[in-house]
This record gives C-alpha cells, structure tokens and sequence, in this order.
C-alpha cells in the first residue's frame, strides 16, 4: 500500500509520516505550494519557502522520497476567489474547509495518485473508521479527535464518502503532547516548530489589507443599536413569541434570548462548565445531547415552513436619523447636526462593510463605552455597520439558524433526514466553540437548527456541523 502524506513541514505531518513509515508502509511526502501573493501577511514572503525546506529536512530524516507540486491556481480560483466574493456580499467564509475539500482532498489527492498513492495522509487531529451499510458498501465514518484541545475534525465538515476512502489520519488518536514527544524522540526537525496560524496555506494576515485585493474600501457609518429597538422590533417579538410557544412547559418561565457565555472559554454564569462538555455528550441521550430539549417536538411540527423561515432570520436593523441646524459659539456660526433618536446613534466611520463580520470586536475604534463594541450586523448595500455594547446586547444572540437545500451536506450519505423528520444532534457553528445541544429540523425549505439555548454571533457563510456523540455526521453553509 502506497501512502502520500501531505507535508507541510509543521509536526504533526512530520509525526505522520514518521509513523506510517515507522509501520512498515510504502510513503513518500508530497510539499504543496498554494499562494505566492504576500499582500496583508504578517510573517514576511519567504515563509513557504521556509516550510519546504524544513519538510524536506524532515523527508530525509525519515528517509522518504519528498516531492512538490504548485497548486497555486487551483487554490486562488477554488478558495481565494470564493473568499472574495463572500466577503463581498457580506457573508463570513470558512476558507480552511474550502481548503480540505477542494484542495487537500480533491487538487493534491489527484496529484498523490498520480504519483502512484492509495491514500493521502495528512496531520489533522481526527478519527476515521469504516462500518458496512445495509447495502454492504462500506461506509466511511469520521470523528473528532482523541485531544479535545486540538480536534480538528470542524475543518473536514465537507468532504464526501469519496474522499474519506482515500483519507488517513495517523495522529487522530494522540494528543499533542504526545506528537511532540515522539517528534523529540524522532529527532525530526519540525519538533518544536509552532502551529501554523491564520488563514490556510496564506498565513496570518491583516484582513482587510488583503481583501482589499479585490474589495474597494468606501467609508460608512458605524450605528450603535440600543435596548429600545428591540423592544419596539416586529421581528424581535415574533422571535421571542415563537420560542415561547414551542417551549415544553411555558408556565416555567420567560423564554431566554441571550447565550451564557461570552466567549469558547468564558461564561456569564458562576461554575458554568460551558467548557467542561464531554465531546460525546450523554450516551443516553439522542445525539449524545446532554439534555432533552427544551422545545416540545410535537409544537415544532406544528409551525409552517414559513414560520421558521421567519424564526431562523437575523434582526434587520433600520434606524434613520434626521438633522437639525443650531447655532454654535459667540459667533452663533450654524452647524448642523443629527437629532437623538431612542433607537441608535452614529458612532464612527468605517472603511467598508464588507471587511467586518458578526461578532467582530477588534478594529472598530469606537471609545467612549464602559464595555466591549461588537459587530451586530454589517448592511452591504447601505455600507452601514451596525453595533452593540457589551456581551448581552440582544443582537449578538440567536437561537436558529437555516441551511438552505442545496447547502446541505451529508458525510453520512446513508442515513439523511428527509422532509419533516426531527433529530436531536450537537452542533457547533465554528471551530473550537464547545459542541451545543440542538434540534435539527428538515423542511422543504431548508434545515433548520434549534438550539436549547442562544448561540453568540451566528454568521452567514460560516459552517455548522452537527455531531452525534463524537461521530461528525453532516454540515452546511449558515444562510
């Protein structure tokens, strides 16, 4: 058997390699370069160059063949150019998922067979088995990995059953210490080498620097969004009254609107374990939630299509301020300037809406506030940003989300929910967040995913992926 191992020149492909040379396979290494352009990189333009030849280092350390190939292309036009047009319509991309299906598994795969391989391996911290389906195919299953520090399987929410049967994960069961150990002990040049950050294959980067590539920078007005708007919000009173409805016992109390955490480590509450979630949840439960739902499955069936389509759709903030002339100083010269309004206040410029996403505190450079700015909203075609004060504004939270149809994606091709079918499963809508208990609901319109509890900063374009104990079973783009 015949196993590439992508190499990247970091120590956990170097690790991976290592041991699948270690165990008697036939492996060489395969170093891919994909991005050329250092506009916004933070680390200098010499740092691919850097990572091949300590690859290479590495390769001859454990005396495999080592290649390179230039996938430079196939990156801009399969994830790059995506990126960009994302960010333009001012949805938030993933670019690391794009990475894995359509170039480690699918552009570098092709290459690896070309070069004779069976299998790419790579250094992703995730689990893969195989079971026989009812129709005695074989049926690829993917986990999380055995270091919840480092599980990586998030990045891997799209490839199919095509890919993960050419797919290896040597490290899937180690944690990272142990990969560091063994890297130690290896005497492999990679060993104290740190993790890569930032974006995949570009590195760490100034945002918008490098959207401005392509995405022109225009200023607007940043709105700060007060407690009022809700109050007075259609939109926001529908939210609340539906999930009131839908609640098992709606005598126990109010309905909550607002997450308890405020960060993936840190939570409102005193002793909250929002941290210590077990990856596999309750074994007991369906989904290995760690709770039954809160919201009655029976009242869920009873809500339209059109109903939820509306409970899954963010707050739309639209607050205009009207001026007014005064006269100023001893010279009373006439100024003009913009009337109070209950609702909000222009609080900054910004240099395009499309260089924000939802949830987004750093970059803002708005004073004056006892607390935390964040992003609440970013409206593209009035290029206004739209903000709240603090972790409990009530537009930093939701409770559902919508996939659309053709978003949808299955790793599990053999059990997919099918129009009206209910299943409770955990889900997380970005890497690192702890796994959260949801109800997943299949309409003609699209899959719908009901939280127990309120989920922070739920962004158009990112991924949620849904696991059923420590098994990931599917993921979709968030509408």
């Amino acid at each position: 058997m015949k196993i590439c191992v992508g190499l990247s020149g970091g120590v956990d492909s170097s690790v991976a390699a290592y041991l699948l040379k270690k165990a008697g396979y036939d492996v060489f290494a395969l170093f891919m370069q994909n991005w050329h352009d250092t506009t916004g990189t933070l680390h200098g333009d010499c740092e691919w160059e850097e990572d091949r030849f300590v690859a290479e280092m590495v390769a001859r350390k454990i005396g495999i063949p080592f290649y390179f190939v230039d996938l430079s292309k196939e990156y801009r036009e399969r994830v790059v150019d995506y990126m960009f047009d994302e960010y333009s319509k001012g949805r938030t991309p993933n670019p690391d998922v794009l990475c894995n299906r359509e170039i480690k598994f699918d552009a570098f795969l092709k290459c690896a067979q070309r070069l004779g391989a069976d299998y790419v391996a790579t250094g992703h911290y995730c689990r893969k088995d195989e079971i026989t389906g009812p129709d005695g195919k074989p049926v690829y299953r993917i986990f999380a990995g055995s270091d919840p520090n480092k599980d990586q399987s998030y990045f891997l929410c799209q490839l199919t059953q095509a890919q993960l049967s050419r797919a290896m994960f040597p490290i899937g069961d180690l944690a990272k210490p142990e990969v560091r150990r063994i890297a130690h002990e290896a005497d492999l040049p990679s060993a104290d080498k740190k993790d890569s950050q930032g974006i995949c294959f570009v590195g760490k980067v100034d945002l918008p620097t490098f959207l401005q590539q392509k995405l022109l920078p225009v200023e607007g007005d940043v709105v700060e969004v007060y407690d009022a708007y809700f109050q007075d919000n259609e939109q926001y009173r529908f939210i609340h009254d539906t999930l009131l409805s839908l609640k098992n016992d709606p005598l126990s109390g109010d309905v909550q609107m607002i997450t308890d955490y405020v960060s993936e480590t840190r939570s409102l509450k005193v002793n909250d374990p929002v941290h210590e979630h077990s990856i596999e949840g309750d074994p007991a439960n369906e989904g290995g939630c760690s709770a039954l739902s809160p919201f009655s499955e029976e009242k869920m069936r009873a809500l339209s299509d059109d109903d939820f389509m509306k409970l899954a759709s963010p707050i739309r903030y639209d607050i205009r301020f009207e001026t007014e002339t005064y006269r100023s100083g001893k010279k009373h010269i006439k100024k003009t300037r913009y009337k109070e309004n209950p609702y909000g206040k222009i609080v900054g410029r910004h240099d395009g809406a499309q260089f924000y996403t939802i949830g987004q505190r750093k970059g803002l450079n708005i004073g004056g506030h006892k607390d935390s700015v964040f992003v609440i909203e970013t409206d593209i075609p009035s290029n206004i940003i739209y903000v709240g004060e603090g972790h409990t504004h009530k537009g930093l939270s939701r409770s559902c989300l919508r996939i659309a149809p053709e978003d949808i994606h299955w790793i599990r091709e053999d059990i997919p929910m099918t129009v009206g079918e209910i299943r409770r499963y955990r889900v997380r809508i970005r890497y690192r967040q702890p796994l959260q208990d949801a109800t997943l609901i299949m309409r003609s319109n699209g899959l719908y995913i009901l939280f127990d509890t309120p989920q922070r900063g739920i962004t158009p374009g990112q991924f949620a992926v849904w696991y059923d104990r420590d098994e990931m079973v599917g993921s979709g783009v968030i509408g």
